[in-house]
């Protein structure tokens, strides 16, 4: 659907800044953004790798499976479903510790991975399990104490404090993750 919308705008911008005059603001503004997008792009490249870097440290000296104990009260209470499968509570356990360092592109394959071992004890395969919707509630809501995806995208902007933003991200993120998990407990009752 979006491979249709996107060209049309982009044909009809092109053809209202040739009728307006403004062709030529159009063609600067395509280099400029090409440039942008290229800085932005090597931005993120740099951060990614950072803390994709300091997850496999973190996988390798078993920081993982300390906080997979933290998180496990929680998780079980959320995830009843799973039980005591130590595979899946360690690949959500990574996930959310993603989502927090605000590593969404990190959290992606993680999430993924999760999602695959829970459709393997998934009874119905054709349609989502219940701890898959609270799943993908939570990973999507996705609770972020270091938000390093916008401080980066700031940053490359040249924002004067890149780092303002921790404390309505903390808000914002805590309120979507418990409305989420709240909101999907109360239609996951009433389907049963």
């Amino acid at each position: 659907m979006l491979n249709k919308i996107w060209p049309v705008f982009i044909i009809i911008s092109i053809i209202y800044s040739f009728f307006s005059g403004n062709i030529e603001n159009v063609s600067n503004q395509i280099f400029s953004s090409a440039k942008s997008a290229v800085e932005l792009s090597i931005t993120f490249f740099g951060t990614i790798c950072l803390w994709n870097g300091i997850m496999q440290i973190a996988l390798k000296s078993n920081i993982i499976e300390k906080i997979s104990k933290i998180l496990d009260p929680v998780i079980k209470k959320i995830f009843p479903e799973i039980k005591n499968n130590k595979k899946i509570k360690k690949e959500i356990s990574m996930n959310i510790v993603a989502n927090i360092l605000g590593l969404g592109n990190a959290a992606t394959p993680l999430g993924i991975k999760a999602m695959e071992s829970l459709q393997e004890i998934n009874k119905d395969k054709k349609t989502l399990s219940n701890s898959m919707m609270l799943f993908i509630v939570i990973n999507t809501a996705s609770l972020q104490i270091i938000p390093t995806t916008v401080i980066a995208i700031r940053s490359s902007l040249n924002s004067k404090n890149p780092t303002s933003i921790f404390f309505p991200i903390w808000c914002a993120s805590i309120c979507s993750v418990i409305t989420g998990v709240f909101v999907t407990k109360i239609l996951i009752k009433r389907k049963k």
